[in-house]
């Protein structure tokens, strides 16, 4: 029998810049919201992970420079020259608050995505961790999943309110977390839900996108307890909470 690839692989792309009009806005929930940009520069749009991420150049009042944010391009269609990105409203930082009063016909430039982290759909199950910042990659794993793949994921939500539609199968597990008010970027009610979460038999490929102190935790506490391959493990922090710069 031969052995499943597991090779995590990773595609470089030419890097470009594109600007982009503001085609539909959908609200998601009351603190997120989805935009489909479109324009002939999208034909040749490549992005082959739910991982990847574009560069967003946001205007700066005062600034001769742009200020840019990280986002996951949800869902891209280059046929119809559509692509969708899901932006968190989380305070008064440059991507909450140009995503606020964005309307249709606006504009914005994107660059990349640099390059693609490819994970296989070989492994026998996937586990996937995150907060609201994580949902938009979560969302696209989720649809691009094979439907015989099994998943678990674990998500953190302000409260019942902010839970947002995910692709769902017969083989994903979803637990919801709450704050209900406690401050976002603490680990204990993820490591509880992980302690305490029964893992299905086989191999498994781990991705975690929190805050950053938090992503390095659970990546600790799934290694060392759960005993997860530590190459099969993949932990971002999408946001410091000593800093303003949310990955979208």
């Amino acid at each position: 029998m031969s052995t499943p690839d597991r090779e995590i692989k990773t595609v470089m792309h030419q890097l470009k810049q594109r600007t982009l009009t503001v085609k539909k806005i959908e609200e998601l929930n009351s603190r997120m919201r989805r935009i489909t940009f479109t324009g002939s520069e999208l034909k040749d749009f490549v992005s082959l992970s739910p991982d990847d991420h574009i560069k967003v150049f946001l205007p700066s009042s005062g600034e001769d420079k742009p200020i840019m944010r990280d986002y996951t391009p949800r869902r891209y269609d280059n046929n119809a020259l559509e692509l969708d990105i899901e932006f968190v409203l989380h305070g008064e930082g440059p991507g909450s608050s140009w995503a606020s009063q964005a309307q249709v016909g606006a504009e914005l430039t994107i660059g990349g995505p640099r390059g693609s982290r490819v994970v296989p759909y070989s492994f026998d199950w996937y586990l996937m961790i995150g907060d609201e910042t994580a949902l938009p990659s979560i969302g696209r794993r989720l649809f691009e999943l094979p439907a015989h793949s099994k998943a678990i994921v674990i998500v953190e939500v302000e409260d019942e309110t902010h839970r947002v539609q995910l692709p769902l199968s017969e083989n994903v597990q979803v637990q919801w977390l709450y704050r209900h008010g406690r401050k976002p970027g603490s680990a204990e009610q993820f490591k509880n839900e992980i302690l305490k979460t029964g893992f299905p038999v086989g191999d498994y490929f781990v991705w975690i996108a929190t805050e950053k102190s938090v992503a390095m935790q659970l990546r600790d506490l799934l290694v060392t307890v759960r005993g997860a391959n530590e190459q099969w493990v993949k932990a971002t922090g999408y946001w410091n909470a000593s800093k303003d710069d949310h990955h979208g």
